[in-house]
């Protein structure tokens, strides 16, 4: 499973290695006009574009279609994993910090700004809207026959896939971004928003471990030669789904935790700096410090 096996398009593992090299391309840029970048984020970002490109550029591509456990270590690898990653990378600070405040660059800006202010993203993003796409990816796909239909070819496999990414990125990036977006729910909110979804996500995995019988078709007769269980490997893949995003949830609640605190101690210790914060979150607010980076250097 750990080959290089790319499939005959591998379009989520090409998109991997483009993600990375645009983030390195804006790392140098940044390197030549001396503006210093966190290497955690840079870590970040770089190890997501790696495992996305892993997991879906390696032979466990080629078991992902008949086997299910296999199959569910790629959807909790994309939906779970991936996601956070990528967006603890602060993409969206890179690139403007990155792009010149004038001609070309000036109009990427304005026109990323316009996307992540649109009303498309305020609803997308929205948790009303983020968190029941992100459970669809689990109830509304493997307790119907969507799966099925989807799973008999290339394009509906990779479009599930394609699909996990983006739910993930959609329920984690209002948790997690530090960057402009359409909306700012309170920390309270995306509190509540991370606990909502873990239990859920956790009952999924233990209806497949109970099962007594094959609960997906695509998934009932894995080929005799491979020796497997079907009942057997769909309580695996049960069992990754119950256990796999636990960790990372754990993280991302101690990760959240720690800035709650900073904003908590900046209210307390500094009124007016803490409001000029917040009031900076606003993406007009923030385009405008954006712009000064250019004088900085």
């Amino acid at each position: 499973m750990m080959g290089w096996d790319p499939p005959s398009i591998p379009l989520l593992a090409a998109l991997g290695i483009i993600l990375a090299a645009l983030y390195c391309a804006g790392l140098l840029r940044l390197r030549r006009t001396g503006v210093r970048w966190p290497w955690h984020r840079t870590l970040s970002f770089l190890s997501g574009c790696a495992i996305l490109t892993a997991v879906t550029g390696l032979a466990i591509e080629g078991y992902g279609v008949a086997l299910f456990s296999a199959f569910m270590f790629q959807h909790m690898t994309l939906s779970t994993l991936v996601p956070p990653l990528l967006v603890m990378g602060s993409p969206g600070l890179l690139l403007f910090a990155a792009v010149p405040d004038h001609g070309r660059g000036r109009r990427v800006r304005r026109t990323t700004l316009r996307l992540a202010r649109s009303r498309m993203s305020r609803i997308a993003l929205h948790p009303g809207f983020a968190i029941p796409v992100f459970l669809f990816s689990f109830y509304g796909l493997y307790f119907s026959s969507i799966f099925d239909t989807l799973n008999s070819s290339w394009l509906g496999h990779t479009g599930m896939e394609l699909f996990f990414l983006v739910s993930g990125l959609m329920f984690i990036i209002p948790i997690l971004s530090i960057g402009p977006l359409p909306m700012r729910q309170s920390n309270l909110g995306r509190l509540l928003d991370i606990f909502l979804e873990m239990p859920l996500h956790v009952f999924f995995g233990v209806v497949f471990m109970m099962a007594p019988t094959v609960l997906v078709a695509s998934f009932a007769d894995p080929p005799p030669s491979w020796g497997i269980n079907p009942v057997d490997d769909q309580a695996v893949a049960g069992a990754l789904a119950w256990s796999y995003g636990e960790p990372v949830a754990l993280l991302i609640v101690l990760i959240f935790a720690s800035r709650w605190r900073r904003d908590e101690e900046r209210s307390a210790t500094s009124p007016t700096d803490y409001d000029e914060a917040k009031d900076a979150e606003d993406l007009e607010s923030y385009n405008t410090f954006l712009r000064t980076l250019g004088t900085r250097r």
